[in-house]
């Protein structure tokens, strides 16, 4: 079916391909990809994007040995493609599969781990760094997308790679972003001729010249210093050379040919430098082309029908019509997110109420500090933000929220079990990194209406708060309780979960009833501050108790209670444990950790019949 892919085994087998083939091999590698994708899901419009860039890298580089950081690494799929991995694309992102994210457990040729953006410069430095003090020899290259310059992580590692000196190639992926726009007919001119590879023939053959000539060093710096004053003064892309990089491009990032020379330009100037490459998310797909955000993350669809726009009711959708309802009636409340405006239902926001919705792209610690600015005025911020991505904002969560103890609204999205994408996205720290903050107010939802229930409660707190919620919807469990709530009567053993794992345990104790064990069920939807009384009668009763977390063990609510409560009983804290989780669906992550229905039964008839 593939003609020429089928026979890519590794980046060596590119290196003969003329440019017709390596044309055809990129339309072989976006069907592949789209035939793939649509099958397992995964990150597709990204991908498509930047099918030339990595077919030229994989030329250019040898990424067993070079080191290709991915920023972020959902566009490495054409890297895995090429690097050995085609036959294990039918796995992708399924539980002991393929992983959808740079991995190099998975192989040499993934250089660092990359699931969250705007680190790959500073790793990259750390790389280069590492090279020059074991004398070693070899190329360091981060491929950085313009969304991840949103972030204030890569500008610190740009400032620092660039006044370094290490030779250090980065790649500015730009695929819709405007970075520093060029205006002007002369600033549009001189951006064509330096994309041009004869442009940069000439400029090493005269550099070359000027080095043989009897005091050609001194004429070539001269030359450059006024050639370089001129450029200032006519294009506005000097921002990256004030840092001390070399600035090439742009350049069209479909075009192996020029992005080829440009790639061995760069690694023949031995310095930092930064190439901006233009690219279009999405290549090659019509519909992604047109709907690029749609298609950035897709579950499986029909490649002829494409993905389904409806919106589909979840937690996330919820929130973002409760607060918009809210907001109608609070000229207060406003929202803010990082870069996830449809992913954390906040678009019908955004439309409504577009003077008070703010998106502040991959800038997780600036968004929160800003809310507490905006809190300390006298307006009510709601900071929509993931949970692993809430993780880079800690600082000033205590800092600038917590110290002050001003009305912030976090809310937490992704918290739990997110399946696909792995270990850098499973929302299963938020819990012990929350709970340890002072003057911190922790809501769990486990239904939609509890979500909108406690959606208004955060309205009206006057402290910091946090409402914390999963990704999908809503199961068994449809009440509304913000007090803990007994949902199953029993003598033997004492049930205590919160959020939507509730539902697991609900289907437990139904098991444990059919082998004559009653277990009493309790639900607190407030796990700071924890009312504990319902708890502790509960435990009088049964002499029993089990807590059940879908996170972390460490600083989990379980050690709490545990410690609380010392003394009157047997206590069993089951939760993830002390471990990273793979990808796979929560189904079978459930399963994985012991946290499904059936496993929870048959451990807790044990501890409660002592078997």
């Amino acid at each position: 079916m593939y003609n020429i892919l089928d026979n890519i085994n590794s980046p060596e087998d590119l290196k003969n391909l003329n440019k017709s083939e390596l044309t055809e091999l990129c339309g072989e590698i976006r069907a592949f990809l789209l035939d793939n994708v649509s099958k397992t899901g995964g990150h597709l419009a990204s991908n498509l994007g930047v099918v030339e860039l990595t077919v030229a890298l994989e030329r250019v580089f040898s990424s067993e040995r070079d080191r290709l950081l991915f920023d972020v690494g959902h566009q490495s799929y054409v890297h895995k493609l090429l690097t050995g991995r085609r036959e294990q694309f039918s796995g992708l992102r399924r539980l002991g599969g393929m992983a959808g994210f740079p991995k190099p457990s998975e192989s040499d040729c993934d250089a660092f781990i990359a699931g969250h953006a705007s680190d790959a410069v500073s790793v990259a430095l750390g790389m280069a760094r590492a090279r020059s003090i074991s004398g070693e020899n070899y190329n360091v290259v981060a491929i950085v997308g313009d969304g991840a310059m949103t972030g204030g992580l890569a500008y610190e590692g740009l400032s620092n790679a660039g006044q370094s000196g290490e030779p250090i190639i980065v790649i500015l992926n730009d695929n819709g972003m405007s970075i520093t726009a060029n205006v002007g007919g002369v600033a549009k001119l001189i951006a064509h001729q330096r994309s041009k590879p004869g442009y940069y023939s000439f400029k090493r053959a005269y550099r070359n010249l000027m080095k043989g000539l009897p005091g050609g060093k001194y004429i070539y710096q001269l030359t450059h210093l006024v050639k370089t004053k001129l450029k200032r003064a006519f294009v506005n892309y000097s921002f990256f050379e004030e840092m001390g990089f070399h600035y090439l491009g742009p350049v069209d990032g479909h075009n192996i040919e020029k992005l080829e020379y440009m790639l061995d330009y760069a690694k023949s100037l031995k310095e930092p430098v930064l190439i901006h490459v233009v690219t279009k998310k999405g290549k090659g797909y019509p519909d992604a082309e047109q709907n690029p955000n749609a298609y950035h993350g897709v579950g499986p669809f029909d490649p002829e029908k494409g993905i389904s726009l409806a919106c589909k009711k979840s937690f996330s959708s919820v929130f973002g019509d409760k607060l918009s309802s809210l907001a109608a009636d609070d000229p207060r409340i406003c929202a803010i997110t990082a870069a996830m405006k449809e992913g954390t239902g906040l678009a019908g926001f955004a439309e409504k109420f577009p003077d008070r919705f703010f998106d502040e792209g991959i800038a997780e610690g600036h968004a929160v500090a800003m809310a507490a600015g905006m809190a300390k005025q006298g307006l009510i911020p709601f900071v929509a933000i993931y949970s692993t991505f809430l993780q880079r904002s800690y600082d000033m969560l205590i800092h600038d929220v917590a110290i002050l103890g001003v009305h912030v609204v976090l809310c937490v999205d992704r918290a739990g079990l997110v399946g696909k994408d792995g270990e850098t996205h499973q929302g299963v720290f938020d819990v012990p990194f929350l709970r340890n903050v002072p003057n911190m107010k922790i809501y769990s939802p486990a239904s939609f209406a509890e979500l909108e229930m406690m959606l208004d409660g955060a309205a009206a707190d006057a402290c910091p708060v946090a409402i914390r919620y999963p990704r999908g919807g809503e199961s068994e469990y449809k009440g509304a309780s913000v007090a803990p709530v007994v949902l199953r009567q029993g003598g033997d053993v004492t049930l205590v979960a919160y959020g939507t794992i509730i539902n697991n345990v609900l289907g437990a104790a139904r098991l444990l009833e059919e082998s004559s064990v009653g277990a009493e069920v309790i639900k607190p939807g407030v796990i700071k501050p924890l009312d504990m009384e319902p708890i502790a009668a509960s435990f009088r009763k049964t002499g029993k108790l089990v807590i059940i977390e879908e996170c972390v063990s460490q600083g989990c609510l379980g050690e709490y209670i545990a410690a609380e409560l010392a003394g009157m009983g047997k206590i069993l804290c089951l939760n993830l444990g002390d471990r990273f989780i793979p990808h796979g669906t929560p189904d079978e992550l459930y399963a994985l950790a012991g946290l499904d229905a059936e496993s929870l039964a048959e451990t807790i008839k044990r501890f409660a019949t002592g078997g």
